[in-house]
């Protein structure tokens, strides 16, 4: 459910992959191949020789050396740069906001809702996670945001009390511009994997119904060794 590049990410691999195999296929033909090892005798003195002459010729007047190790070290710094943005790339998609509603407030019954004396027509409502304005018919227009966190922990507390799992993890993520849930669950030893996800799916669906939002949700059924290493019930 992550913004990873999964592409760019196949793409390098590849490339990498294809170096280190051409790399390592003439390493293995020089070893293997008594005509290869001998072309490559005779003719290594030749590069040898066509290496030295680039040296000489971008050695500018006055330096011991040649340029091209400058234009080296700024590819590498470059080639650095662009590997930090790749590796900070991985995994992004994670969100802290669950869901976010337009709603109207109507103004309590015989209480005149408005801009304190002195102050604007807009307001602030006191509830974490609203706010809004007042509107001409006395009621309030605003939004409710559920963060991401209250969603998780709340769906997270009642998975943890399903006796057929050992563990669970919630985790909100960006799917196609909105929120969605990815929910991990490691059930015990026996359990069926299908019970476990109606199960999960039941209590999405609950907090759908809690929430007023319906989100998009990836059920995945784990098993790690805290699964492993868990005695199974039996029931006689």
């Amino acid at each position: 459910m992550n913004t990873t590049p999964r592409l760019l990410n196949r793409i390098v691999l590849a490339v990498v992959g294809i170096l280190l195999l051409a790399a390592g296929a003439a390493g293995l033909v020089l070893l293997t191949l008594p005509a290869v090892a001998v072309w490559w005798g005779g003719a290594a003195p030749r590069v040898a020789q066509a290496i030295g002459d680039v040296r000489t010729a971008t050695t500018l007047e006055g330096q011991a050396d040649t340029w091209l190790w400058i234009a080296l070290a700024a590819v590498l710094l470059v080639l650095i740069v662009l590997l930090v943005l790749w590796i900070a790339a991985q995994g992004r998609g994670r969100t802290g906001l669950f869901a976010s509603v337009d709603a109207r407030f109507p103004a309590p019954h015989g209480r005149h809702v408005g801009p304190p004396a002195g102050g604007s027509a807009g307001g602030r409502s006191s509830g974490m996670g609203s706010r809004g304005v007042q509107s001409e018919d006395g009621g309030t227009l605003g939004s409710v945001t559920i963060t991401a966190a209250a969603a998780e922990q709340a769906l997270k507390a009642a998975l943890l009390e399903r006796s057929e799992l050992v563990g669970a993890s919630v985790s909100t993520w960006q799917v196609r511009g909105v929120p969605g849930l990815w929910v991990r669950v490691f059930p015990r030893k026996g359990a069926a994997p299908y019970a476990v996800a109606a199960e999960v799916s039941r209590l999405v669906e609950a907090l759908d119904r809690v929430t007023g939002y319906r989100t998009p949700v990836l059920i995945s059924i784990s098993s790690g060794t805290r699964v492993r290493w868990t005695r199974a019930d039996r029931v006689s």
